[in-house]
């Protein structure tokens, strides 16, 4: 039962100033994740070049960050619940800051591997509890939707930004990629103990459930790990399903143990809350499609039209609009309809876009391109940020932070399945490597972004269906 105030209550009530300065920080710090993810994508050739990586080293150094994101992404979610969500963030943070400046100073690639490993985890541990704090520092109802949504835009302006300043910031040096986001960590560090109240939870009764901690990341961290292998499944195939059955096993018993603990580290009932279940979902089919489609867009524009890094960052800018729709127009519509109908609103945008450049070719200008790129940003604003409404809508405070947990995992691998599944795809359907056989390869491979948005049409749909579950209308 939802103790929550009524909708035009909660909205009557003005945000405090330091309230308003408590979320200005929080947003800050998902900024700082966004961008930092953006910028490193731009970096990769530049730091090849300086360090003489390998292609598989400089792989790794993506995937590195995935493993540890992922990973932990469920532990650090229920260790902001446990240990205190204020004392999550803060320390999280802090580990953020240190190991992107250790990224920044790093002279040889597995100086590179170990930062990149470390900063995924920091992230892992801040982002849940970041948006725990938010959801337990607002009201359920318009006021925290509001909240809520300012966070997710300001997450996807970070990575649309971050493609941005990651371009300019080559200009001076690949290590201000990670030396940018040690600033930006300080700024935020000294200001948060003083605007972010502290929720005063602390590990009830001092229990925690290490072997479900042990289980449950060692699950994450051998999906992750199998995920970032599925792109080249030719190469060490066994190595790959070894990762896929270990982590089975261990999902498995950790199932088992938290059956039978007092304390469960992960309450398995929560995933009997069919919102949260179709918010994960649409959550992984979204983030698979878009990733993927910014993916092949990259190969597209600077492998087959020579375009420089710099000029395909500035293409995809346009989907950056979000940023300005989300806070601004989003609540309005999830106030009014409810924030299932503006999620499908928002992914029936996505595959028209998708499917939109199916129709690519080799001169292509760029404003036969940009309705795509306009109408996922527009997708962006309607469906990222109430997806993140719906995965903690309901959950009780004491959860905040699994439930964040649980959808920022979601989002987090269908980032990398996407990516794997579309170059897994124009690998194998490459007939020739002439500038045809390319694109038809690339054409194949968008097909993915397609299939994904519009299985996540289906997966919301059937929420629509079900008197029970339907959002809450701010009156």
């Amino acid at each position: 039962m939802s103790t929550s105030p009524p909708a035009a209550d909660a909205a009557a009530v003005p945000m405090g100033a330091r309230a308003r300065g408590a979320l200005l920080i929080l947003c800050g710090a998902i900024f700082l994740e966004g961008i930092d993810v953006a910028m490193l994508n731009v970096a990769l050739p530049a730091i090849r070049a300086e360090l003489g990586l390998s292609t598989t080293t400089l792989s790794a150094v993506v995937s590195a960050y995935v493993l540890g994101y992922a990973g932990f992404m469920l532990l650090g979610g229920r260790a902001a619940d446990l240990f205190g969500k204020r004392r999550m963030f803060l320390a999280a943070l802090t580990v953020f800051l240190l190991f992107s400046g250790l990224g920044g100073f790093a002279t040889e690639g597995w100086m590179l591997l170990v930062a990149r490993f470390v900063t995924g985890v920091a992230a892992a541990f801040m982002t849940p509890a970041g948006l725990a704090l938010i959801t337990t520092n607002f009201a359920e109802g318009p006021q925290r939707n509001k909240a809520v949504l300012i966070y997710a835009a300001t997450a996807s302006a970070g990575f649309s930004l971050g493609l941005v300043a990651g371009g300019f910031l080559l200009a001076i040096s690949w290590r201000w990629v990670f030396f940018a986001p040690v600033i930006l960590s300080a700024l935020i560090l000294a200001l948060a103990p003083r605007l972010i109240a502290d929720d005063g939870k602390r590990s009830a009764g001092g229990r925690f459930d290490m072997p479900g901690a042990v289980t449950l990341t060692g699950a994450m961290l051998t999906a992750a790990y199998a995920v970032t292998r599925l792109e080249n499944p030719g190469e060490g195939l066994p190595w790959t399903l070894a990762a896929i059955a270990a982590s089975l096993v261990l999902a498995l018993l950790f199932v088992a143990i938290e059956r039978r603990t007092r304390a469960p580290l992960v309450r398995l009932g929560i995933l009997r809350t069919g919102s949260l279940v179709r918010a994960n979902l649409g959550a992984l089919l979204f983030a698979g499609a878009f990733f993927g489609f910014q993916f092949l867009v990259s190969l597209y524009l600077q492998e087959l039209r020579g375009w420089t890094a710099l000029e395909t960052s500035v293409a995809l800018l346009a989907i950056g609009v979000d940023a300005i729709l989300a806070p601004t127009l989003t609540p309005k519509l999830v106030s009014r309809f409810g924030h299932a109908r503006v999620v499908l609103g928002g992914l029936v945008l996505a595959v028209l876009s998708y499917a939109l450049f199916l129709r690519i070719s080799l001169d292509w200008t760029y404003a036969s391109m940009f309705p795509t790129m306009i109408l996922l940003g527009l997708a962006f604003a309607l469906a990222y940020g109430p997806l993140t409404i719906a995965a903690t809508d309901g959950i009780a405070a004491d959860e905040q932070g699994l439930a964040g947990g649980l959808f920022n995992t979601a989002f987090q691998f269908g980032a990398a399945l996407g990516l794997s599944a579309v170059s897994a795809i124009s690998v194998y359907s490459l007939a020739d490597l002439s500038p045809a056989g390319r694109l038809e390869a690339l054409q194949t491979a968008l097909l993915v972004p397609v299939a994904a948005t519009a299985l996540a049409v289906l997966v919301t749909a059937t929420g629509l269906r079900r008197p029970g579950l339907q959002p809450q209308q701010a009156g």
